[in-house]
């Protein structure tokens, strides 16, 4: 009897390690996002004005994505669409100050229940619970009152602070880890942030910039873009720390780590605005085992795309709500990825800022945009609001810019795209030969197709994700307000 217990013994541990070896054990994930961080500034894509070796690294370690565009321009609804896979319209959440409805699931929920994963979240404000300003005692209390603050039952790990609290925080969170359960981690950096405060060492010599063609070259444009630049070579020492703990813990080998910028620059063009500096931004992934170094994407993904890839790398499918599209398949290399057509990014109102007669575009603004491999279509519903770029309309480049147009000095191409009022309703760039978006293509006879084709996705996205703005003028006009047809031309 005793032989045959040893027997069944060895025969049930031989099983157990070939199913080990047949199924993976599930990946710890650490999710890192910087704020407002435009693409390209990293240097592993080329940029001469930062420097950042740990990204790089681990850029060369795993994989860069050129093309990540996040569901809008501004810190709260690009959050909402990463945690939900959905757009922040489908999510309810293009109201700045909104706290995430408790019925939109995120992918820490998903792999708490499904995955037994120890989850949490750490670092700058994560922005989901509702804005809570200073002076605005009474919209905490109502939040609380209708029990719309509900992270604390998300997740198991809920902590805010500065950039350097995040790395303990983070340190505190893989103590609490049960050894038995992988974890997933959201951490928040602030840099590269408005205010800008980097250290001497890390602010680049103004002189020595390179500029893109939509910023003019003044001397207040280059002290903030140097100052930009400090910060995001300082969210770089950032990231060491981050991965050295990793490494320290003994959990690099078996950890997915996402690097990504919540939105663009608070500069010109940027935040706030749906010009690819203000929803373009950098994308590093790094998964042992699975992703092949050196790896380099361009193909179109939407920050949509985040949260079915966690789950895909969990061994879970998406929330049947989401909307994204897993690009798994891309990170393991399988040729059967079949990438996007499109990407869409809104725009609605920031931070708390009320409506007033003299508001601009960094306050409040409705927009939508469609997005292909090369042309960007624009539909503006609010195009009377003059725009202003968002958090830094104060400092030294946008006064500089405002007074090089007063004096008539600034070139056409920029004085049409940011002191033009009102702004065009549509808006269409080919990115191919305009890549700073300053020459407006739509309603030209040449590229009627495609506006319409783009106007098209762009309303069918509005359509299924519950859109409250109108549909953009969908009519197969040409140029002159005609429409066209198999019976020929019948003017309106």
């Amino acid at each position: 009897m005793s032989l045959h217990v040893t027997l069944l013994a060895l025969l049930l541990t031989f099983t157990a390690g070939l199913l080990s070896a047949a199924t993976p054990a599930k990946p710890n994930i650490l999710f890192v996002l910087s704020d407002d961080h435009s693409y390209p500034f990293l240097s592993c894509y080329g940029d001469p004005n930062v420097r950042t070796p740990t990204l790089d690294k681990l850029a060369a370690e795993g994989m860069k994505f050129h093309r990540l565009f996040t569901v809008a321009p501004q810190c709260v609804p690009s959050r909402a669409g990463y945690l939900t896979g959905r757009s922040a319209v489908a999510a309810r959440m293009t109201r700045f100050s909104s706290p995430l409805p408790r019925d939109e699931i995120t992918f820490p929920e998903i792999l708490r229940a499904q995955a037994g994963y120890f989850t949490g979240v750490c670092g700058r404000s994560y922005h989901l619970d509702g804005s809570n300003p200073a002076n605005a005692q009474t919209t905490a209390l109502l939040l609380n009152e209708h029990g719309l603050r509900t992270f604390a039952q998300r997740v198991d790990y809920l902590r805010t602070g500065s950039d350097t609290a995040a790395i303990e925080q983070m340190r505190e969170f893989l103590a609490q880890k049960p050894a038995d359960k992988p974890f997933c981690l959201w951490l928040n950096f602030s840099d590269p942030h408005h205010p800008w405060t980097p250290s001497a060492e890390d602010r680049p010599d103004p002189a020595k910039l390179t500029l893109p063609a939509h910023w003019p070259d003044l001397p207040g444009m280059r002290a903030q873009l140097a100052d930009y630049c400090g910060e995001v070579n300082r969210v770089d020492r950032s990231m060491k720390a981050v991965l050295d703990l990793l490494a320290e813990r003994g959990f690099a080998a078996n950890t997915l780590v996402i690097f990504a910028g919540d939105n663009g620059a608070a500069l010109p063009h940027g935040k706030g605005s749906l010009y690819d500096p203000g929803s373009n931004v950098p994308l590093v992934i790094r998964w042992p085992g699975i992703v092949k170094p050196g790896g380099d994407s361009h193909t179109l993904l939407s920050g949509e795309d985040i949260a079915p890839t966690i789950l895909a790398a969990a061994g879970l499918a998406p929330g049947p709500k989401m909307s994204g599209r897993s690009f798994a398949a891309l990170l393991r290399g399988d040729s059967s990825y079949s990438p996007r057509k499109y990407v869409f990014v809104e725009r609605g109102p920031h931070g708390t800022a009320p409506v007033t007669l003299q508001m601009r575009s960094s306050a409040n603004d409705f927009s939508r945009s469609a997005r292909s491999d090369r042309y960007k279509f624009i539909y503006n519903c609010t195009p009377w609001v003059p725009y202003s770029p968002v958090d830094s309309a104060g400092g030294a480049g946008w006064t500089q810019m405002a007074a090089a147009n007063e004096q008539g000095k600034l070139a056409a191409g920029l004085r049409t795209t940011y002191f033009t009022t009102p702004r065009p309703v549509y808006e269409l760039y080919d990115l191919a030969a305009d890549p700073s978006e300053l020459n407006n293509l739509s309603g030209q006879t040449a590229v009627h197709a495609i506006e319409l084709e783009l106007r098209t996705a762009l309303a069918e996205k509005m359509i299924v994700d519950f859109d409250y703005l109108p549909l953009p003028d969908l009519l197969d006009r040409d140029t002159t307000g005609t429409k066209t047809g198999k019976g020929g031309k019948k003017k309106l």
